[in-house]
């Protein structure tokens, strides 16, 4: 599994909680199929964990190295994951009405190696076919530090990837086609995504995971430092307005928080309680209009179980008004992502 943490269903199993809200609408803005050895995590795990009692009515795929094609030029084998998705969405269409109320895959975000400049073109257009009206948009990952402890092994980045000329004139192929960019990295990373997200200004950036926050290994006992250090970038890229954020993806190791090293499964009050400083940095930051629930699933399994995700983001936008709670759940993720709207030609 890489750097990620083990999920534990029988350790999960100890905490379980009333839903709160379950009429609420909720577009899961992030998550994720596996498909490795030890860990299998589709759409019937996906779909299980959504319909444990929140009002999941769709969800955006997030890249996560599934299916590729096995054969054919290595630029286009990324293609594969999409078609894969799309033939999952389809068959809970098709067969699973009564099941599932979620529209699965609504939007989908591959991978295409980024580098290849102007040449990736066609490999998006590649991903478009595939993807059958649900293909939104890129992500190419650009986890680097100085510590490579805090990096998966399975998706590092060569430093300063984001400032890299091929890189970008992969990124500028993307706006034409109707596409975003799906950002994911570390916090000491978020100038970098600042200087690329000013030169695209008509490409939609989407931070995932809240920008990074990384407070183990290099960053152990500077929490202070980090949150500073981290809040002065998310408000210098909450000044553009083709970005907006995720919110979510704090259960995974590299964060910090500790949630696994416990007896039992933290409540939804304890999570709402870490975590309210950081979401309400990016939320007082971008407005609600541009932040989105996310919930890393199965990646932030480790931590917790959804149920309790979602309860504890409901308990962080107690205080929100209707609009802003609309926006936070659903509005957000189903205007950046264009859910329900044909692809563009």
């Amino acid at each position: 599994m890489g750097n990620y943490l083990p999920v534990r269903p029988d350790w999960l199993g100890l905490h379980e909680e009333e839903i709160l809200e379950p009429s609420l609408a909720i577009v899961d803005a992030h998550h994720h199929f596996y498909d490795r050895p030890g860990w299998r995590y589709l759409a019937d795990e996906y779909l299980a964990d959504a319909g444990s009692g929140h009002r999941v009515r769709a969800s955006v795929y997030m890249q996560a190295l599934t299916r590729y094609r096995t054969a054919g030029p290595q630029a286009m084998q990324p293609v594969g994951e999409t078609e894969f998705v799309v033939q999952a969405a389809q068959d809970v269409q098709e067969h699973r009405q009564g099941h599932a109320a979620c529209a699965l895959a609504q939007g989908i975000v591959g991978y295409a190696d980024l580098r290849a400049g102007a040449a990736v073109r066609e490999v998006l257009l590649a991903h478009l076919e595939a993807g059958k009206g649900r293909f939104r948009g890129i992500r190419h990952l650009a986890t680097w530090d100085a510590d490579s402890s805090l990096v998966n092994p399975l998706t590092a980045a060569p430093q300063g990837l984001l400032l890299d000329r091929a890189y970008r004139q992969g990124v500028a192929q993307l706006a034409p086609l109707g596409l975003s960019f799906d950002a994911w990295l570390l916090f000491p990373q978020l100038p970098e995504l600042l200087d690329l997200a000013l030169a695209f200004p008509q490409t939609a950036v989407i931070i995932n995971h809240c920008g990074g926050v990384a407070r183990i290994g290099a960053y152990e006992g500077r929490h202070a430092e980090v949150f500073e250090r981290w809040k002065a970038s998310m408000q210098a890229l909450a000044r553009l307005p083709n970005v907006s954020v995720k919110l979510g993806g704090l259960g995974m190791r590299i964060n910090g928080f500790g949630f696994e090293k416990a007896d039992r499964p933290a409540a939804s009050e304890q999570l709402a309680a870490a975590w309210r400083p950081w979401m309400e940095t990016c939320i007082e930051a971008f407005g609600a209009d541009r932040c989105m629930f996310e919930s890393n699933f199965p990646v932030d399994k480790g931590s917790f179980s959804y149920a309790t995700c979602w309860n504890a983001f409901k308990r962080l936008a107690a205080g929100a008004s209707a609009a802003e709670r609309q926006a936070l759940f659903e509005g957000t993720a189903s205007r950046v992502y264009r859910l329900g709207q044909a692809q563009p030609e």
